[in-house]
């Protein structure tokens, strides 16, 4: 596929109803540069941190400052892969955790999607996801690393009854927590076409708004009201969690070359 779309982010997050911080950070980080946008893409990321005090926000915001540096850092010989910014993340949320007391067990779920040259490439570790909106389906594009998850592959659980159940939020896998971690990946990139929506979200927002509600926003509303609309139907329901919700859209360019539109948390490099 060429690179002939236009790529609109947009992202809300919001502190919920019950929640006294919000410990999501999400951003977007999209190349002014065409070089820089041609050899490294477009990063989007989503996490949701954990702690006590304000630890949960420390390591959500450093695992996305630190994989933006590292993702697009470096020289001229291409980006690393995306897990390996996910791991330097890891590491640096452990050291970070090991040298302040009050920040012991601090860490975060994370999701990172790249797009570049016609793929996507996606490191996830957690209970964040992904979504494609693909004409008129949604599929999950990541697999959740809980203790439910975990039953519901094994046949102990029905995917409805882990949905409700009251350990969903337990996490396998959080990044920062130990020296390393297993990251997530796609075998292979997957191919983009334009039409695509993806979504990428806390639990905040998915344990509270269904799929098919998520791809109801998606298709009928404008990139940024659906954003907006799914958190506000999150906080109807009572929003225990911070909510936080980006919205990625692929659309046919009218020049040719990727063309990039800036919407809510963007970040030039």
């Amino acid at each position: 596929m060429a690179d002939d779309y236009t790529i609109t982010v947009s992202i809300t997050s919001d502190i919920g109803c019950q929640r006294a911080t919000n410990e999501d950070f999400a951003r977007s980080v999209l190349p002014g540069d065409s070089d820089v946008l041609r050899s490294r893409g477009v990063l989007v990321v989503v996490a949701d941190g954990m702690g006590g005090h304000s630890a949960g926000e420390v390591a959500s915001r450093l695992a996305v400052e630190v994989i933006h540096r590292t993702y697009y850092g470096g020289g001229d010989g291409g980006p690393p892969p995306l897990a390996d910014a996910v791991l330097q993340a890891n590491r640096a949320i452990f050291d970070m955790a090991e040298g302040n007391r009050e920040l012991a067990g601090m860490g975060t779920t994370c999701t990172a999607l790249v797009l570049r040259g016609g793929q996507a490439e996606c490191a996830h570790v957690g209970d964040t996801r992904l979504y494609l909106v693909r004409q008129d389906s949604i599929y999950q594009m990541t697999e959740d690393h809980s203790e439910v998850r975990s039953l519901v592959a094994q046949g102990v659980l029905t995917a409805e009854e882990a949905q409700h159940h009251a350990d969903r939020n337990v996490l396998l896998r959080a990044v920062g927590t130990h020296p390393t971690v297993e990251v997530s990946t796609w075998s292979e990139p997957f191919p983009i076409r334009a039409g695509d929506h993806f979504v990428l979200s806390s639990d905040g927002l998915h344990d509270l708004v269904g799929n098919e509600e998520i791809k109801s926003f998606v298709l009928n509303e404008q990139s940024q009201a659906a954003c907006e609309a799914m958190v506000a139907l999150a906080k109807s329901r009572g929003g225990p969690d911070n909510i936080t919700v980006a919205l990625v859209n692929i659309a046919p360019s009218v020049d040719s070359g990727t063309d990039i539109v800036r919407e809510t948390r963007s970040i030039q490099v």
